[in-house]
């Protein structure tokens, strides 16, 4: 009886509260100065790489290093990456590629950098990745490196949109992909 209220306005107002879930995934963080960037893999249109170039270019580090999982014919992901920034005006030497043979997740992937962003000194980080992707990604590499003051930087991804996910199909993907994950990593699913 009591959740027939709740279900009357969730039936009436769908889209403040499948805004409101587009909206509990982001939690992206205002950039600050670090030691270096990373830029997280998954992003095949390019969005992360080159936020990354523009907080270099604004200044907030030297640096970004690129993770690169092999995935793509062969090649490693931050060849790609770093290749689209630098045909988009941004020099080579800003970015630094991170091979990662075995990474497939986000867990992996923060597994294999957390020890090189250690084994190069860094203590401040800035982790750029899709905006939807910025809560379970931040849980994820503060839980693996809670020595590191790290923060994430969301890149506006091309897709996904928290006002409007539940419009175009590739967006509902990402949304239920990312829900799921969030609501499952945490168990080590």
């Amino acid at each position: 009886m009591v959740a027939a209220p709740f279900l009357a306005l969730a039936i009436a107002f769908p889209s403040w509260w499948l805004t409101a879930l587009g909206r509990f995934l982001i939690v992206g963080e205002p950039p600050k100065n670090a030691d270096v960037i990373v830029v997280l893999a998954g992003d095949w249109r390019g969005r992360r790489i080159l936020h990354a170039a523009e907080l270099i270019k604004q200044g907030y580090a030297s640096r970004a290093l690129v993770s690169g999982p092999r995935h793509h014919y062969g090649l490693y992901e931050h060849e790609l990456a770093i290749a689209f920034a630098v045909k988009h005006g941004y020099p080579a030497d800003w970015f630094i590629g991170v091979p990662m043979n075995t990474a497939d997740s986000t867990e992996d992937e923060a597994a294999q950098m957390v020890p090189e962003l250690r084994r190069r000194g860094a203590r401040r980080v800035l982790v750029v990745t899709s905006d939807y992707h910025t809560r379970r990604a931040g849980r994820i590499y503060r839980r693996k490196a809670p020595d590191l003051d790290i923060r994430l930087v969301a890149a506006a991804d091309a897709v996904f949109h928290a006002e409007s996910w539940w419009k175009t199909r590739e967006a509902r993907k990402s949304f239920f992909l990312e829900m799921v994950k969030v609501v499952t990593s945490p168990l080590g699913i």
